[in-house]
């Protein structure tokens, strides 16, 4: 946003620890730095009646809502506070190329808006010092809104969400590549083998007295070899990265989509596989509406004008297994890491059903018997 005057300091008054102690306060804690962005984004009228500490994520981002009054203002926004500015240049995971000037939140965010994917509006960009201000889309996640839904009901919503991907994956083809960094960041072989590193690394936490044996280590790391050898020669196209549904909203009956900032060119089913196959989410995506919102993607894609390729036979099937396991494997380094490492002990809750993700997609594949039979030694959650 140009035009906005200098709004040095912390953007929440240190007297309220907004961001850190989930406190609504009085109007009279609530920083003077709020209180201008909010006065020369919406006229002098605007007023900042109080703000609350909202639920965060992985990330080091802190969110906060306010609650405003004036004519031109939006009943509530949203601050994203960022703890340290310079680290928001880069991936929350595996750091990667910078934007230039724009942080990689507000790059990707102009590039999406272009393609009419369904984001937040951006209020306020003061990302040079931390902050930015943006629509309040509310906080009903598609997870809440599945959760106990009828099975018609959940295959509507995910299939928004699917419009939606294909938005970002097929209507960005075309659209000015050279604007968004996530076509300078690619989803390859050698990213592939490090996700599955770090599972190496974190995702045996509590499991082994010591090192695993070396001839388990080779068995996992030829197949990972090949997994990742198989996904990275895959065609790729602009991915979220992670397209799941706790970062998709239900509002305004439409999907909304959020935390796109860590975006890349991928093998076109890893987000679709994030989507139907993340945390707790078989719950509602039964093996069936599994089934039938891959081949819904299938069709949708074959229909696109813009699509660079027809998915033909069990092709889509093969490639979204493959992602599947991976990101699942993935995840469970992950969770560990961000518990040992980051002290969010949060995301372990989220380990059997994502043990019980792999499971079921071992049992299904033969063709990887040797590394299941391996992971098994160790993962009893992994024994039919």
């Amino acid at each position: 946003m140009q035009g906005l005057g200098s709004h040095q300091g912390c953007l929440l008054d240190d007297r309220a620890e907004l961001c850190y102690a989930g406190s609504v306060t009085a109007s009279s804690q609530i920083s003077p730095n709020l209180v201008q962005m909010v006065s020369e984004r919406f006229g002098t009228n605007a007023k900042v009646e109080r703000c609350a500490a909202m639920a965060g994520d992985a990330s080091s981002r802190r969110y906060v809502r306010a609650w405003l009054t004036g004519d031109d203002a939006p009943a509530t926004l949203v601050a994203m506070v960022m703890e340290d500015a310079e680290a928001a240049k880069l991936s929350d995971e595996i750091g990667g190329e910078n934007a230039g000037d724009e942080i990689p939140y507000v790059n990707v965010h102009h590039f999406l808006v272009a393609c009419g994917v369904a984001v937040p509006e951006l209020y306020v960009d003061a990302s040079e010092e931390g902050v930015l201000l943006l629509e309040d889309i509310g906080d009903r996640a598609l997870w809440d809104a599945v959760a106990t839904a009828p099975p018609d009901e959940v295959r509507r919503l995910f299939g928004l969400a699917i419009e939606q991907l294909l938005r970002i994956q097929l209507d960005s083809i075309g659209q000015g590549a050279d604007r968004c960094i996530g076509f300078a960041r690619n989803f390859d072989r050698s990213l592939y083998e490090w996700e599955f590193e770090h599972f190496l690394e974190w995702g045996f936490t509590g499991r082994l007295d010591g090192s695993l044996p070396k001839a388990d280590l080779d068995v996992l790391r030829g197949w990972f070899a090949e997994l990742s050898s198989f996904l990275g020669e895959q065609p790729r196209v602009l991915n979220h990265r992670d397209f799941h549904a706790w970062n998709l909203f239900v509002a305004d009956g439409r999907i909304r989509v959020i935390d796109f900032q860590d975006a890349l060119l991928a093998a076109a089913p890893y987000d679709l596989a994030t989507l139907l196959g993340d945390r707790v989410t078989p719950e509602a995506v039964t093996p069936e509406i599994e089934r039938d919102l891959v081949a819904e993607y299938g069709r949708l894609w074959n229909q696109h004008p813009r699509a660079p390729w027809q998915w033909q036979g069990d092709a889509l099937w093969r490639v979204y297994r493959a992602c599947a396991i991976q990101k699942a494997c993935k995840v469970v380094g992950r969770f560990h890491f961000l518990n040992e490492v980051k002290g969010k002990p949060g995301y372990l809750k989220f380990l059997p059903p994502t043990l019980e993700r792999i499971r079921g997609l071992l049992d299904d594949s033969p063709q990887w018997s040797s590394a299941g039979d391996v992971l098994r030694k160790y993962f009893p959650e992994l024994r039919s």
